[in-house]
């Protein structure tokens, strides 16, 4: 497939720039993840309903169908700093600790052109942080050295109490704030080391989460840790062509026990976002069942894809050219994704309040294979 064939319009104005609306004079409110609307996509007939609560999706599932979620845990992972001697103002992305004993990390910086090897940062209202630079790794990574005299654990304290959420730049156009750190955090969030969420498990709250425990539908919990393949865009038209960063995934026997059973008994998979589907497709045996899996994954699913292991999926509605509405389309069929993203669009457009919002912080989609 071509990359233009994931092009869509999509107005600043429908990508959710919080959790949930209000104006601008109104303080930020509590919300409930489960408050987002639902589209509910069926891949083999091609009908498409609208639901006015994620909370519905329960009504699709029954007792010992499974839930497939990520647990990754995001960290306060941008930092602002300043040059050594210039004190020209720059971000540090971290992506991962490469080495915990000499203090080692993968970075993005921007501007990446005035920042060298030897370079010295500084960081914290009076530099209590600092770094040196000691590589370059691509046009914008570096590798820094931390210059920290102390446990490892109180580094790392000191070292996230200096960052921020780290919500994506495309689309969210605000500053971050203090909430963001609790918002941009799926509430099953365990397994430290990734660097943006993954947005399809925002929408469960511990009541939903309680909802599907009271039910019988079960919950497997995989790992898969989202580093700089995240924040590169596809510069190829051909997508075969396209290569992406390998990511650390895990996944466990447990994980393995209860969804291979499910299969073996005739229960629905329900991959929650297209992390789990990616994590799902790199651990597939030969038989079509889960195997345990401690690596790394290049996945890379553009339609057309015959998926092993998930019955349904959870997605998000993604930005155009994303690597997420390739597998989504993938998964659910190019032509009725593309076809149900254009019906999102104009679904309630002239009512701002009910309209479907896209986006990190925006609605949900459940595809079913009926």
């Amino acid at each position: 497939m071509k990359l233009s064939q994931f092009k869509y319009r999509l107005p600043e104005e429908r990508i959710a720039q919080y959790p949930c609306e209000f104006g601008p004079d109104e303080e930020r409110p509590y919300f409930h993840r489960d408050d987002c609307r639902l589209m509910v996509v069926h891949a083999k007939s091609g009908v498409i309903e609208h639901r006015e609560s994620f909370r519905d999706i329960l009504s699709f599932f029954d007792e010992k169908d499974v839930f497939v979620f990520n647990d990754t845990k995001v960290f306060p992972a941008r930092l602002y700093g300043n040059k050594e001697k210039t004190g020209a103002k720059i971000e540090v992305f971290l992506l991962r600790e490469l080495n915990a004993d000499m203090r080692l990390w993968d970075v993005l910086v921007d501007p990446a052109r005035k920042i060298r090897i030897g370079n010295k940062l500084y960081f914290g209202e009076d530099d209590s942080m600092v770094a040196e630079v000691i590589d370059n790794t691509t046009s914008r990574g570096r590798t820094l050295r931390f210059l920290y005299d102390g446990p490892h654990d109180e580094f790392k304290h000191a070292l996230y109490a200096l960052g921020e959420a780290p919500l994506p730049r495309e689309g969210i156009n605000r500053p971050s704030e203090p909430e963001d750190l609790e918002d941009f955090q799926t509430v099953f969030a365990k397994n430290e080391g990734v660097v943006t969420a993954p947005i399809s498990g925002l929408h469960f709250s511990p009541q939903l989460l309680k909802m599907m425990e009271i039910k019988g539908i079960e919950q497997a919990f995989v790992t898969l840790h989202c580093g700089l393949g995240c924040f590169r865009s596809i510069d190829v038209e051909d997508l075969t062509k396209h290569k992406t960063d390998s990511e650390e995934m895990h996944v466990t026997q447990e994980a393995c026990d209860i969804i291979n059973n499910a299969k073996k008994n005739g229960r629905r998979i329900v991959a929650v976002g297209t992390t789990v589907q990616r994590v799902l497709e790199t651990a597939v045996s030969a038989d079509n069942n889960l195997k345990p899996y401690d690596g790394w994954t290049n996945k890379f699913i553009i339609p057309p894809y015959d998926f092993h292991i998930a019955d349904a999926m959870v997605a998000n509605f993604y930005n155009p050219l994303s690597t997420m509405l390739m597998l989504t389309a993938a998964y659910g069929g190019y032509d009725l994704v593309m076809k149900a993203y254009k019906e999102a669009m104009r679904y309630n457009e002239s009512d701002p309040s009910r309209r479907y919002r896209f986006g990190t912080f925006g609605d949900a989609m459940l595809i079913l294979n009926d």
